[in-house]
């Protein structure tokens, strides 16, 4: 779900004040947190509509453009595994529990997006296949969800696009504390599985 989005962001000379009673209060650190939280709301806003139009959530496109990469570009597509689709290689590339990615499945099965079958090399193991439905979906969908990520990126040159991409990778990068990476499960993973599918 989108962060709670201030209309009017504080103004720099209020974070000055306040820091001065809340030692651990850094004012250009916060003004650009906010600036990021909006920024994340506006990407998912933007996306979670474009989703709608085509009776999908955030997570069950997640899925489908997985499947859509691996079945596009095969071994070229590693975080899904060698071979690749089954519910817990999905689960370990989004980044969720097995938990969750068998609910996204179920539902995704029941829509007729996608069907489970026994993998030829061990039946004890199910493949995560898509639909020609599901494909279809997705080539309607996908021209959509491009536009929308390239307007919103319009202001942007690329090489202002490049240093962006840099600057989010370390702010994404695990910190010393941090025993294990954040799990990708915030808004904007599927923004960066398409921007990166579009860049690649």
């Amino acid at each position: 779900m989108p962060a709670l989005l201030l209309k009017d962001l504080p103004r720099f000379e209020c974070l000055l004040e306040a820091a001065r009673h809340n030692p651990t209060l850094d004012p250009s650190a916060v003004v650009a947190y906010l600036h990021l939280l909006r920024a994340g709301d506006e990407a998912f806003a933007a996306a979670d509509r474009n989703f709608a139009r085509f009776e999908l959530s955030h997570g069950r496109f997640g899925v489908l453009m997985l499947l859509w990469r691996k079945d596009k570009y095969g071994k070229g597509c590693p975080e899904i595994g060698p071979e690749g689709r089954t519910p817990a290689d999905l689960a370990a590339a989004a980044g969720v529990s097995r938990a969750t990615m068998t609910g996204l499945i179920d539902t995704l099965e029941r829509d007729g997006m996608v069907t489970r079958q026994p993998d030829q090399q061990d039946r004890r193991m199910m493949l995560v296949q898509m639909t020609d439905m599901g494909r279809e979906l997705m080539a309607r969908l996908l021209p959509v969800h491009f536009q929308t990520v390239a307007e919103m990126l319009s202001p942007l040159d690329e090489s202002e696009r490049q240093t962006l991409v840099q600057l989010l990778a370390r702010l994404s990068r695990p910190r010393p504390a941090e025993s294990s990476p954040v799990p990708r499960t915030d808004p904007t993973h599927s923004l960066i599985l398409s921007v990166s599918e579009k860049t690649s």
